[in-house]
């Protein structure tokens, strides 16, 4: 299960990947389970948003155009390297994104290897080099509907953006960008968790396996 032995003095970091729809749940329950261990600082949620491009070079009027919702969106060569970093035992300076702005931040954030490291995002499962890193692959399945009313509640109260804009981007791009990226990548996943976070006993059987893990680090 792991790329190390029993007293080796650095143990790579676990990776698990959580995926799903646009309001799927999947943060919610990376969160949930990351918050369950916050005592012992030894998970971290890694979200593939923060990976966005950077587009300070464009226009207001240009970011609003692109499709955020494709693959392109993304910086995935620059989140390979920064997993790759991680699991090496590097610190990594990760770039923050702005929901508001559609486009990075001028801060970074310094962030250090943990034991388990949740990788959590919209197509953190689409790139074959990003799957390679991932020691579990975790798929939430939520109906479209109860997906399409969380991300109404969420860029509204969360991102700024208004009823209009969230409903169009929806009808535009993310439906159909669902199942021609998103929907695929469910059979590469180890385990599928349908309803989300309330699912509660799924959520529960993954922090049995992190403790699992964790325990093992102690050996």
């Amino acid at each position: 299960m792991f790329d190390v032995k029993k007293g080796d003095i650095m143990k790579k970091p676990y990776l698990i990947a959580i995926t799903g729809g646009s309001g799927s749940g999947k943060t919610s329950i990376a969160q949930a389970v990351c918050d369950h261990f916050k005592k012992t600082n030894s998970v971290y949620v890694l979200r593939q948003d923060d990976y966005y491009n950077d587009q300070k070079e464009m226009s207001m009027a240009e970011r609003l155009k692109v499709n955020y919702d494709h693959p392109a969106a993304f910086d995935n060569a620059l989140m390979v390297q920064q997993l790759k970093e991680l699991k090496m035992g590097q610190t990594i300076k990760k770039p923050t994104y702005d929901f508001v702005e559609y486009t990075r931040k001028d801060e970074v954030e310094l962030i250090e290897p943990t034991d388990v490291i949740i990788v959590e995002g919209l197509l953190v499962l689409e790139n074959e080099k990003l799957r390679d890193l991932y020691d579990l692959k975790i798929f939430v399945d939520t109906d479209a509907d109860e997906r399409l009313i969380r991300r109404i509640n969420r860029d509204a109260k969360k991102r700024g953006r208004s009823l209009d804009s969230v409903i169009n981007q929806y009808l535009s791009t993310v439906k159909e960008m669902h199942y021609r990226f998103v929907e695929p990548t469910k059979r590469y996943a180890n385990v599928i968790i349908t309803k989300g976070r309330e699912n509660v006993q799924a959520v529960d059987l993954i922090i049995t396996k992190i403790a699992s893990i964790l325990s093992w680090y102690l050996l």
